[in-house]
């Protein structure tokens, strides 16, 4: 069972750990010759800091009744997902080179019937969020200790499904919910500014009556202090609004639109590069 044994994580071994993360999502993508590296590298610090350090798992039984639930509402960064399942011990790690394979257990989105250590399929975006609230209220009605962890990207605020889930977790205080918003800036189009400006976000999740906080969501000391504020304040749900960058760690994918999904199969060349723009930092 994986609890925290300090009240402090090691920052400096859980940076180390997200770089190693990157690295296999890279990794993951050129064998691949698809998918979402800039998504899912905005999104690793946050995944690494929950399964390395804040939630209460047991790789060994996923389906434990008593573990905390993580859901990745933005489904199509489940390569962030996967690495981590995989770090943790869920799968073993060769698992990771059969990604979006027809036969694979790990599919381009996440599938709770193939994949151990998924607790929802997700993919249809906002519908994840939606997921996540029911299971905080279900918990809550079992009068459980269980928080519920969940991730959202910037463009998909655009859904309404959203805001319906949100006012249900407000009107029902999930307390034992918390959400994690990716806030990269960026969609499959473009800048989501120009397509559908979510902003201001943290102003949104206020008014739908969520304890709010805003962060930079690549600095792991900030989002250890976001959830424990989180944690500590009982009543309402919570929302923890990260400024990242997407393609973060990388280069030459940070901030651009091209790197939200693979438009074509990494040479063995360009899979070096990428590799070795992570490793200068």
């Amino acid at each position: 069972m994986a609890t925290p044994e300090r009240d402090t994580p090691d920052f400096e071994q859980l940076r180390r750990q997200a770089l190693a993360l990157r690295k296999d999502i890279i990794r993951m993508l050129g064998i691949a010759g698809s998918g979402h590296p800039g998504g899912s590298l905005s999104a690793i610090d946050y995944i690494t800091y929950l399964y390395w350090f804040r939630l209460r798992i047991d790789p060994a039984h996923p389906d434990w009744e008593d573990r905390d639930r993580f859901v990745l509402s933005k489904g199509h960064c489940a390569p962030a997902w996967y690495v981590a399942l995989a770090g943790r011990g869920y799968f073993p790690r060769a698992w990771l080179w059969t990604l979006r394979d027809i036969d694979s257990r790990l599919q381009g989105h996440p599938d709770m019937l193939k994949t151990p250590g998924v607790d929802m399929t997700s993919g249809s975006l906002g519908q994840g969020f939606s997921a996540a609230a029911g299971i905080a209220l279900g918990e809550k009605l079992q009068q459980q200790d269980v928080r519920v962890y969940v991730m959202l990207s910037d463009a998909e605020l655009q859904e309404g499904i959203v805001w319906e889930a949100a006012m249900a977790a407000s009107h029902y205080a999930l307390d034992n919910l918390i959400v994690f918003v990716d806030d990269n800036k960026l969609q499959t189009d473009g800048f989501t500014a120009h397509i559908m400006s979510p902003n201001p976000i943290a102003e949104k999740w206020r008014a739908f009556g969520f304890e709010t906080y805003e962060i930079n969501g690549h600095d792991l000391e900030q989002i250890h202090d976001a959830v424990e504020r989180c944690q500590a304040r009982e009543g309402r749900p919570h929302a923890i609004v990260g400024d990242t960058i997407k393609g973060k760690g990388v280069p030459s994918l940070e901030n651009q639109v091209d790197s939200h999904s693979l438009s074509k199969p990494l040479t063995e060349a360009e899979m070096a590069h990428l590799l070795a723009e992570l490793e200068q930092g």
